[in-house]
């Protein structure tokens, strides 16, 4: 009998709220958050996974001093900082079948969307997405632009470099998104291969993948 594969279901509600005027969009946390298995230095909220680099680089960019662990004070912290700087979150993915279980966008099957451009109708202060993840198969960009196929929408091309921009009209506004490099450790490779990131290491050797996310964040955070 063949083995019935993982139901990846995401465990926290979109956080949004009238005043956002920005809105992270991923995929889906490690599974260990789907069953309720967190590690001791996890978050349990949005981008909490102790291997992540979000709330890291965050960190970085505002010193806010967060604690990384499993608490409501990490939690309250992260609330906080998002409400003060009008930031939702929003990943794209209600849930999808694993055959392996692991955090790949590319594991994922049979995958169930939430409708994005419907909270972006909902919440009309919403003027830019923050993709965590570009266009490759299965990341954020890449079921926000078949949704949108599904409505006869398209993205516009605004800047073709890393990270790049796009934008789409919904409803009477232009919606920009742009497609940060994925904060996770799976993307360094990507970040390694590019010109920028070289000429800068070469600069100073000290510089690395990290650094490199802090200073592309900072531009579309602040």
């Amino acid at each position: 009998m063949s083995k019935k594969p993982f139901l990846h279901t995401h465990p926290y509600e979109p956080f949004l709220f009238p005043e956002a005027t920005k809105l992270i969009v991923g995929t889906l946390p490690p599974p260990r958050f789907t069953i309720g298995e967190l590690r001791k230095e996890d978050v349990d909220f949005c981008y909490g996974s102790c291997n992540g680099m979000l709330w890291p680089i965050l960190d970085r960019i505002f010193g806010l001093n967060l604690k990384f662990e499993n608490t409501a004070e990490a939690i309250s912290q992260r609330e906080h900082f998002l409400l003060k700087h009008k930031i939702g979150v929003c990943d794209i993915v209600h849930s999808a079948e694993r055959e392996k279980i692991d955090a790949s966008d590319l594991g994922m099957q049979n995958v169930v969307l939430r409708d994005l451009v419907g909270y972006l109708q909902e919440f009309p202060n919403i003027d830019t997405l923050l993709f965590t993840g570009g266009n490759s198969k299965n990341g954020p960009e890449y079921f926000f632009r078949k949704q949108l196929k599904e409505l006869g929408l398209q993205l516009e091309v605004v800047s073709d470099e890393v990270p790049r921009i796009h934008q789409v009209e919904i409803g009477d506004r232009m919606v920009k998104t742009v497609s940060l490099t994925a904060p996770s450790g799976a993307a360094n490779r990507a970040v390694g291969s590019l010109q920028l990131y070289k000429d800068l290491k070469s600069q100073n050797p000290a510089f690395n993948t990290f650094d490199f996310r802090v200073m592309q964040y900072r531009d579309f955070f602040e």
